[in-house]
């Protein structure tokens, strides 16, 4: 029998959708952006054992609970740590994953909505008039930024967009929206990927990204990939969590988690032939910022061949890339509401994606549109406005300190026979897999995402 909450059709669509919730812009762009400072090949192999070390086996931990606890992060954690050390407390990293979804999807779909403006612009042709005058583009993000009227109607479209996939539930909403963007983002990256390959730039890429020399790897640089690692999974939040309590019985945890892995880690390495094919053809100067993708890369579209059709496509597949996430962000919120509350999902949906709406307008407003909430500072310098302040909340403690008690929990609180149950099922024959994961959840990913909330603490690493 299906669940009453909503189950996948299949492992298909489970994987689509976590794989969606997974890819988004940190991997367009911030992937490409840290790759690059730390100086390609070695970072890129350090980042892929990471992924393999601690971000597949915390993938995992989240996938076991979800499903062994059947409900949202609140209630799973509510219900398997019953009778167990430390009892309903548990339920606190539940609600720190519910609190991530809403302030994350707060300002992420405020950037997302940027893509829809510029979808517009590059298919009605204004992006490439902008890009053909000095300085314009970024005279106009600039405006368009600090313009709250056209922020706030960006941020309500794309809410809008994510609410109706919500709406629809599991498999007639998430699961089918997946299974349509998801394969035209891979087939926009592909096409982008093999345009790349003719760009004098192509080969001076490949032989950055995989070529490595060891000798430019620093501690700062293995701290940089566990922290890609981490954060481009989509861990923490109880995204992952959430998306497992719908799977199926008879769908195997470890095969699914390492498909999602390399689906994403294949998304990233294709953004980095892509953006260094066209970086090493211009000689284009590397920021932090998302901004250059709406600054500097139009101008550089249009010096190539087809430059409109390749800008429409690119802030198209950036779009797509942000809905699979947004939605997976709004999926945690509404299940708690959902399961908890005992509310539809349609008011559920409405209630908690109106509500994170709403919140997120001070965000779409503190990009200078106004005063105080642009210049709001609690964490320091380079974190003015409500957005950055927020961005640096969860990307820094939020999201790895909810890591890192996953981890702990299914490692030392949760039973091995109930971890055993849920990774035998759909994998039989698995015990020496089941062993490896159970050691590296117990103590390579813990002392991993202790890492990086120790070099947050004292070493003042950023990751944003």
């Amino acid at each position: 029998m299906a669940s009453p909450r909503g189950q996948w059709s299949g492992k298909l669509g489970f994987i689509l959708a976590a794989a969606g919730s997974a890819v988004g812009l940190g991997n367009l762009w911030k992937f490409p952006y840290i790759t690059h400072q730390n100086e390609g090949g070695a970072f890129v192999l350090v980042y892929i054992a990471a992924v393999a070390l601690v971000g597949l086996p915390i993938m995992m931990a989240e996938i076991i609970l979800g499903r062994r606890g059947g409900l949202n992060p609140v209630g799973t954690f509510r219900t398997l740590a019953e009778g167990r050390a430390g009892g309903r407390a548990w339920q606190a990293v539940g609600f720190m994953g519910v609190a991530a979804g809403f302030i994350i999807l707060s300002y992420y779909s405020v950037v997302a909505g940027w893509t829809l403006r510029y979808i517009v612009l590059a298919v009605g042709g204004q992006l490439g008039e902008l890009a053909a005058r000095p300085h314009a583009l970024d005279e106009f993000f600039g405006a368009y930024a600090a313009d709250g009227g056209a922020q706030v109607l960006g941020h309500a479209l794309f809410m809008g967009a994510t609410m109706a996939a919500v709406l629809f539930g599991v498999k007639a909403g998430i699961e089918r929206v997946a299974t349509v963007l998801m394969p035209l983002l891979f087939l926009i990256l592909i096409g982008l990927a093999v345009y790349a390959a003719t760009t004098d730039g192509f080969g001076e890429a490949m032989a950055f990204l995989f070529d490595p020399d060891f000798g430019a790897l620093t501690l700062r640089s293995v701290l940089e990939a566990l922290g890609q690692a981490f954060f481009s999974l989509s861990l923490g939040m109880g995204a992952i969590l959430t998306y497992g309590s719908y799977m199926r019985k008879q769908d195997s945890i470890p095969l699914s988690a390492l498909q999602i892995s390399a689906l994403d880690t294949l998304v990233g390495l294709l953004a980095c032939v892509i953006m260094f094919s066209i970086i090493f053809t211009f000689g284009l100067e590397v920021t932090a910022s998302a901004g250059i993708l709406f600054t500097t890369l139009p101008a550089v579209f249009y010096q190539l061949p087809g430059g409109g059709v390749l800008a429409a496509g690119f802030y198209i597949l950036v779009a797509f890339a942000a809905l699979t996430s947004t939605i997976s962000l709004l999926e945690v919120v509404s299940s708690y509401a959902i399961d908890e509350l005992r509310w539809s999902r349609r008011q559920a949906t409405l209630t908690m994606g109106g509500g994170i709406f709403v919140f997120g307008v001070l965000n779409a407003l503190s990009l200078g549109a106004n005063g105080p909430l642009s210049t709001l500072n609690v964490f320091g310098e380079g974190k003015d406005g409500m957005f950055n302040t927020l961005d640096f909340l969860a990307a820094n403690w939020l999201l790895p300190v909810g890591g890192l008690l996953i981890a702990l929990f299914a490692g030392w609180v949760l039973a091995a026979r109930e971890s055993w149950d849920e990774v035998r099922q759909g994998h039989p024959g698995g015990a020496a897999l089941f062993a490896g994961w159970r050691f590296l959840i117990r103590f390579v990913a813990p002392l991993a995402v202790g890492a990086i909330i120790f070099s947050v603490i004292f070493l003042g690493m950023e990751y944003q």
